[in-house]
């Protein structure tokens, strides 16, 4: 495999890890808010890029690959307002997209066919994210401010439920 192809997949899992450390963060705010909610939708966040990273790491190996493990950054987003972390999240989301974009770019470049389809998966994944951080947005802009709208939005947010992502290697 093309040298930079593989730095920036080992780079990706490291990546992928801090995004989990991340979303703890923001399910921590929430629940310290009472908004448990919220914390759930987080926390299943926080799952899915832990088994993000798992999935780059398994390629990896399956590939022959030398996996290192870098430390992992402290979030360091300061939350002042409720819906800060929703605007972090889309915030987040959109760079993990451009990381996932420069991965392809590189495997293209070199013919990589065979990481450029393991990454089809989440390229289609990264526009997924994006779509619900900015849904879940809107719908905080909309009700958010209403306490009866807020208390049902954490409802439907508790009520997300965790499924592991259905690539196979």
């Amino acid at each position: 495999m093309n040298e930079k192809v593989a730095f920036l997949l080992n780079q990706q899992i490291n990546k992928e890890l801090y995004s989990a450390y991340l979303y703890l963060d923001m399910a921590n705010y929430y629940i310290d808010l009472d908004l448990d909610g919220f914390g759930n939708w987080y926390t299943i966040q926080a799952q899915e890029e832990r088994d993000h990273a798992m999935l780059f790491l398994k390629y990896m190996q399956n590939n022959g690959l030398k996996v290192t493990l870098e430390a992992i950054d402290k979030p360091d987003k300061v939350f002042e307002k409720p819906n800060d972390p929703l605007l972090a999240g889309l915030e987040h989301e959109k760079y993990v997209t451009s990381l996932i974009n420069d991965i392809y770019d590189a495997a293209y470049s070199v013919k990589d066919f065979r990481t450029m389809q393991f990454l089809d998966w989440f390229v289609k994944e990264q526009g997924e994210e994006e779509q619900n951080a900015d849904s879940l947005i809107k719908k905080y802009e909309l009700f958010g401010n209403d306490p009866k709208g807020l208390y049902l939005l954490n409802q439907e947010l508790g009520a997300r439920v965790y499924t592991a992502p259905s690539l196979t290697l």
